[in-house]
């Protein structure tokens, strides 16, 4: 056996050192070897979204509506048709789209990706604050959006905005999320927009904004692109699926939104992680500002720059999660707040009003 060994271990050593010296001076086969190589591992790692698509395009409707006038011009009737996209949220036939795509509707047209057609449908109810209206149809075996609660959107997740753009049939854009928590736009403290450079055009307007697993993200909105008459890129904006959840939950038990109102505005204090200490503690919370002056938090003694520590006895760690809780709390409840104003820890006793939602 050793004889044998010998008698074969050199020339697998000279075959080696032959083909390596033959390599090295051919680069053509050293760059041919690495196209194999490449190639192999592209094919290996082959990225697509094919499968989150096939998930979510299936609960993407077209939705088609006109308004007609009875202002004569050249004494006819005129049309008003406006053109976007929906989402099917439940079996139950609950579908999600834009509040500017079905405004002043007279009539309201859903079409499916399979063909089917409704002209049939109900407005449930409205949101002008975040833009959304909530549609019913009847019908059977209707699919839905795939959703994941536990899914938080973060800047730079890859996501795909899926509609009807211009009437061009159900496509798909790709893109990634640019910022989150976005209320300049709304100029809102009750509305918080995802952005994102997924392109988005006239008819995406309520369509789905989806993860590469095909999980609702937010509804996609090109009211906002829409208000500007410039040629904006890589800019558009969805309501994400969490607000959007919690609207619909709304619309679906009372047919509108009822949020609570204490008149103020809140800035973060510790924004920067720079925290402000006076001679007793160190302070994190909600400073207020914009205070209305006939406000429930203004009648109750609070007043502008206090610091808001805590809300019914739970710490201020996120001043917009608060904003929010309290536009959740219903009208009338009372509500204890922990302020610092200057050197002095101070407690309130506000009630809850209701908010005024502005009608367009």
């Amino acid at each position: 056996m050793f004889k044998l060994l010998k008698l074969i271990i050199p020339p697998v050593f000279i075959g080696l050192g032959l083909a390596l010296i033959i390599i090295w001076f051919t680069p053509e086969l050293r760059q041919n070897a690495l196209r194999l190589e490449l190639k192999s591992h592209y094919t290996a790692q082959h990225m697509s979204f094919a499968s989150g698509v096939n998930r979510a395009a299936p609960a993407v409707v077209s939705i088609f509506s006109e308004s007609f006038s009875n202002q004569p011009r050249f004494k006819r009737q005129n049309t008003v048709q406006e053109l976007g996209s929906g989402v099917i949220m439940s079996r139950e036939g609950y579908i999600l789209t834009n509040y500017h795509v079905v405004n002043n509707a007279d009539q309201i047209i859903v079409l499916l990706p399979d063909g089917r057609l409704f002209n049939e449908v109900q407005l449930v109810g409205y949101d002008t604050i975040t833009d959304l209206a909530l549609l019913k149809i009847k019908a059977e075996h209707l699919p839905v959006i795939p959703v994941d609660d536990t899914f938080n959107p973060q800047v730079g997740d890859v996501v795909l905005a899926i509609g009807n753009p211009l009437n061009l049939g159900q496509t798909i854009t790709q893109g990634i999320i640019s910022a989150t928590g976005k209320q300049t736009l709304t100029d809102s403290q009750y509305n918080s927009l995802l952005q994102m450079d997924a392109a988005v055009n006239m008819g995406n307007s309520g369509g789905a904004l989806v993860n590469s697993n095909g999980d609702l993200v937010g509804i996609t909105s090109a009211q906002f692109r829409a208000r500007y008459n410039i040629d904006i890129q890589g800019i558009s904006f969805a309501v994400p699926y969490s607000l959007a959840k919690d609207v619909m939950a709304k619309l679906i038990k009372d047919g509108r939104v009822i949020r609570g109102y204490l008149g103020f505005r809140g800035t973060p204090v510790d924004n920067t992680g720079q925290e402000v200490t006076n001679v007793y503690t160190t302070i994190v919370g909600l400073r207020i500002s914009d205070l209305d002056p006939l406000g429930p938090a203004w009648q109750a003694g609070m007043k502008e720059n206090d610091i808001v520590t805590k809300v019914a006895g739970e710490p201020v760690k996120n001043p917009q999660q608060t904003l929010r809780k309290i536009g959740n709390t219903a009208p009338g409840t009372q509500l204890e707040f922990e302020v610092y104003r200057g050197d002095r820890h101070l407690t309130f006793m506000v009630e809850v009003a209701e908010l005024e939602t502005p009608i367009y």
